[in-house]
């Protein structure tokens, strides 16, 4: 299937808003890219006109988002393009979202700890059953 996939790097620029729904984990937020050019002219950086975009996540990673940014914070994002228009109160509009496939911070501006996200696994959680006591005892001397 052919499908835009985009990499976007700006700030979050709304706080993430998280939600359980009956198919899943899911959340979203908007996200503001500025790009900065060098003006040789007047010898210093200018930025450019910012792009606001809908950064949609689902499961996992929906969650963990909820967790770890917040409003400002510098993103890089990427994930499948998908533009829609509509018509509304009689004008055309555009919207820009991207469906996130990986969410990070830009440790070219910042620095970040990872903690990884432990699953509970209920093999491991569930009580062993023995036929005998004694089988117990015998494994545990």
């Amino acid at each position: 299937m052919n499908e835009t996939m985009v990499t976007l790097v700006g700030n979050a620029a709304t706080a993430v808003d998280y939600r359980e729904t009956a198919t899943g984990s899911m959340a979203r937020f908007r996200m503001a890219v500025t790009p900065r050019r060098w003006d040789r002219g007047k010898q210093e950086w200018a930025d450019g006109h910012t792009s606001f975009y809908t950064v949609w996540a689902w499961r996992t990673l929906a969650s963990n988002l909820a967790g770890s940014v917040s409003v400002g914070e510098p993103l890089v994002v990427h994930g499948r393009l998908k533009v829609r228009e509509e018509e509304r109160d009689g004008g055309r509009r555009t919207s820009v979202d991207i469906e996130a496939v990986a969410v990070g911070h830009d440790l070219t501006r910042g620095t970040a700890a990872f903690r990884r996200v432990l699953r509970a696994d209920p093999a491991l959680t569930e009580p062993t059953r023995c036929q005998e006591p004694a089988t117990v005892l015998a494994s545990v001397s």
